[in-house]
């Protein structure tokens, strides 16, 4: 069954109930004081700036307003306007009234709301700083590891913390283990000792074990983290004079079985538990320099398309559960998908083009952990080329229709500049790599292979594509593939595609991915954490957690 009401991923700073954001030249300042009593869901209060997918949410609408609408912004300040705390992590009580799969999906998003930090400190020159002035604990802290640096105030009380395992008997699974380790180098052995204990780290120790960058008494805090963020600020070459572009509200018609937008259809089919994703290409008079491009603003289609693209996957994921097949389609002219690729690369330094490209990015990235079978579907009227040619890379199978006896209406599909290494993976590797395992002899074929409409034999003697049936076969080809895909068990489907997406070479952000797709997910179901005694159920009430002590 859907979740019932709906969750809509679409806000605006007006609407926002938890975060305020300030403005003041180079810096951002993004501060937590979140509303209590909204929180997303009936039966838990938001309490010490405890958080929910709603509070996610406005998170992830804040740093994309930054992104686009504020390009002189270098340094964002997180911070708390609460006193003596800046964030107690996911609201426990949330958590206990959750089922495993809302849990797992609020864990994606938190996730990917966090690695989107990292991606825009690595790619587009945005640094983040994380001033914790009061106590900071599970996902909280989370949040502030996903900064470039933290700052924490040496009050003798603030502390940072990963409390979940003695506490709540599940994992810092949203990426705490993982950065603690892999990106701040804290030895495995105070790593142990810091994730057991309730209280946390404060003061000196937490400097010396790494866990902070620096601690400053609070008479001299706020100028400190003025000053950093400065220091920050002129690492980065994002422009101080360059005017921001206007996050216009999407335009999304909810239907029964359908959600459309400008770019993007998404057709739902219950019977067969699939729903067909169509991506369609730019029509009409597209920029080929700067000026036209900021002249449209969010309505330039690359832009444009992936806000559409970003909030189906996310709509679908949350409120769809049961639709576990997505047949992704694309609709339209492969020459205007080429046309519109080769602006961005003509201009992908300049911010707002890169900023673009960062969308485009990290929205195929969500398509690639999205928990949900891909198929691509390359048919007449298909437009699977350069930057659109990603969406049937991204997918588990393709199986593109071969007209022998029409050369005119045989789809064709084209590789492009884009694809190879502007559109990576977590992996690092672009998907053509992780396809070929970066071996010299494919990569090189399809390379000499740039810019020429391909049809389906010539697609699959590359290795492009996983099938290519003539019309004769096509219909019960692709029915028989998808019938017996939907028939699967959905957890076997989810380990088994991960498994397989992410080959390759393994890195920070792989390891926070497996360990929420396998450790936390098999934890989070676990009696020990959500059985009627288990730690996470009985938080708060007073009971002790009653433990199965079987190791399994």
């Amino acid at each position: 069954m859907s979740h019932s009401p709906r969750v809509d991923y679409r806000t605006e700073p007006s609407q926002y109930r938890h975060w305020k954001l300030k403005f003041e030249g180079p810096v951002a300042t993004l501060a937590a004081d979140f509303d209590e009593n909204a929180g997303l869901r009936p039966g838990y209060k938001l309490k010490l700036n405890s958080y929910d997918l709603g509070v996610d949410i406005e998170l992830n609408d804040a740093i994309q307003r930054i992104r686009f609408e504020h390009p002189e912004v270098r340094t964002v300040v997180v911070t708390s306007s609460k006193d003596r705390v800046f964030c107690s992590g996911a609201n426990i009580f949330m958590l206990g009234v959750s089922s495993h799969g809302w849990k797992v999906n609020f864990c994606k998003f938190t996730n990917e709301t966090r690695n989107g930090l990292e991606d825009s400190s690595t790619h587009s020159g945005l640094k983040f700083l994380a001033a914790v002035n009061g106590a900071c604990a599970g996902g909280g802290y989370e949040l502030a590891l996903a900064c470039d640096e933290i700052i924490l105030v040496d009050d003798r009380s603030s502390a940072v913390s990963l409390p979940e395992v003695p506490l709540l008997g599940v994992l810092p699974g949203t990426g705490g283990l993982t950065r603690v380790t892999d990106k701040r180098k804290v030895r495995h052995d105070l790593a142990d000792i810091f994730c057991t204990s309730v209280e946390g780290v404060r003061g000196a120790k937490a400097k010396q074990w790494r866990l902070v960058d620096d601690i400053v008494k609070p008479a001299a805090f706020a100028a400190k983290v003025q000053e950093r963020a400065l220091e920050l600020a002129a690492q980065s070459d994002r422009p101080a004079d360059a005017q921001g572009v206007a996050l216009t509200p999407l335009h999304c018609t909810v239907e029964a079985d359908a959600l459309r937008y400008t770019h993007v259809m998404v057709d739902i089919d219950r019977a067969k538990r699939t729903a067909t994703f169509t991506v369609k290409a730019p029509t009409g008079a597209q920029p080929t320099d700067v000026a036209g491009i900021l002249a449209q603003g969010a309505a330039w289609y690359p832009l444009a398309m992936a806000r559409d693209l970003e909030d189906a996957i996310l709509q679908m994921r949350t409120n769809e559960l049961d639709i576990g097949t997505w047949l992704i389609k694309t609709q339209g002219d492969s020459a205007a998908v080429l046309a519109s690729d080769a602006v961005l690369l003509a201009h992908q330094n300049h911010w707002l083009v890169r900023e673009t490209i960062g969308l485009l990015r990290r929205t195929f990235s969500r398509l690639d952990v999205s928990s949900r079978s891909l198929f691509a579907l390359v048919e007449p009227g298909s437009c699977f080329a350069g930057s659109l040619l990603e969406l049937a890379l991204a997918c588990d199978r393709s199986y593109q229709l071969m007209l022998p006896d029409d050369e005119a209406k045989t789809p064709k599909l084209t590789v492009g500049e884009l694809n190879f290494g502007h559109f990576p993976m977590v992996t690092g590797q672009s998907r053509l790599q992780r396809r070929f395992y970066a071996e010299a002899p494919a990569m090189d074929a399809v390379r000499a292979a740039v810019g020429k409409p391909l049809d389906a034999d010539a697609a699959f003697a590359l290795g492009l594509v996983t099938s290519n049936p003539d019309d004769i076969d096509w219909a019960d080809e692709v029915r028989i593939a998808v019938e017996e895909r939907v028939a699967m068990s959905p957890d076997a489907l989810t380990g088994l595609e991960a498994n397989l997406r992410f080959n390759g070479p393994e890195n920070m952000f792989t390891r926070v991915f497996g360990r929420l797709t396998a450790w936390q997910n098999w934890i989070f179901q676990r009696p020990n954490a959500v059985g009627e005694k288990g730690a996470l159920k009985v938080y708060g009430k007073g009971d002790k957690a009653a433990f199965d002590w079987n190791r399994v």
